[in-house]
């Protein structure tokens, strides 16, 4: 394969403390936890594992983003140099690395989470101006809505004056602007998000096409629209597709699956595929993704990725 350009990710990294226990302690009380795990998160730099897996020895996957100096940025450090991914990181000794306390009720599964953001919360528009070379030379440029919207509208700006493309994954939901809207050539909100966008409930395809559609008279490219077990729905101006998910295996864990869709999306649209074929690996992307328990462990490597669309 000859080189392609890379996929440049702006984003955050989270560690994630989950707790499981039986209720939530009541102020000034303690009580005894079931389990415990600290995992690598944040969606940034979820999709940037995933594309770096997905992109295998043929491509490079960037992360633009903020890490305090201390044990949560050594944690970060070594889930991107083991999964191949580059980072490009301000380090800034005036905060912390951000983490998010993650309490699982055991008996429903239902959590409560705090976040703080930290470093990641502070990374500026002066962070992209920095890197504007990097962002220029890519092929995809992809970002959400962890970090500040600023940030993130100065790295979508930077791309589409370089003619890169980019994708916006409205996560997690916020009301934006139709300037910002306008800056990106694909828009890949969930249910939830695109019902934030758009005010229209979606619950089917047909209620999808809506939202889309609305997004889309609001200055949107295209819109991918992923519907979990239903897929994913993607219309522009003239195509309308739905992709349905590829089957790896028994559903082990979702978290994560979203992150997986867009890294490997993004690898697809740097490498040059055909719409349907991008949107068919990214979901392949998902597909072996949630076999596995986690979100960044569980980011499929580019052989799996081939394999499983060979089979389909």
């Amino acid at each position: 394969m000859s080189a392609v350009k890379p996929v440049v990710v702006l984003g955050i990294f989270n560690a994630d403390a989950v707790y499981l226990a039986k209720r939530q302690p009541k102020i000034g009380e303690t009580v005894m936890g079931e389990d415990f795990k600290l995992e690598p998160g944040g969606k940034g730099s979820n999709q940037a594992v995933a594309a770096a897996k997905a992109a295998g020895p043929g491509g490079a996957a960037h992360i633009i983003t903020r890490l305090g100096r201390d044990d949560f940025a050594k944690m970060a450090r070594a889930v991107w140099s083991d999964a191949g991914v580059i980072p490009e990181v301000t380090e800034d000794a005036a905060s912390h690395t951000g983490s998010a306390f993650i309490f699982i009720e055991a008996a429903t599964g239902n959590n409560a989470i705090i976040v703080a953001a930290g470093a990641g919360g502070r990374i500026t528009p002066g962070d992209l101006e920095a890197r504007a070379d990097l962002i220029r030379g890519a092929g995809v440029f992809i970002t959400q809505l962890e970090q500040p919207i600023e940030a993130a509208r100065t790295g979508l700006r930077l791309a589409r004056e370089a003619g890169v493309t980019t994708i916006l994954n409205p996560a997690p939901a916020a009301e934006l602007d139709d300037a910002l809207l306008a800056l990106c050539d694909f828009l890949t909100p969930n249910e939830s998000e695109a019902e934030l966008l758009t005010g229209i409930p979606v619950t089917d395809i047909a209620s999808a096409v809506s939202a889309a559609d609305a997004l889309l008279a609001r200055g949107v490219g295209a819109v991918v629209v992923t519907l979990g077990a239903n897929g994913v729905l993607y219309r522009d101006r003239e195509t309308q597709l739905h992709i349905p998910v590829i089957n790896a295996g028994p559903v082990v864990e979702t978290t994560g699956a979203g992150d997986a869709f867009n890294g490997g999306f993004a690898v697809a649209l740097s490498e040059g595929m055909e719409i349907e074929t991008a949107l068919r690996f990214g979901n392949a992307t998902a597909g072996l993704s949630v076999t596995r328990a986690g979100a960044a462990s569980a980011m499929a490597g580019r052989d799996e990725i081939d394999a499983l669309l060979a089979k389909s």
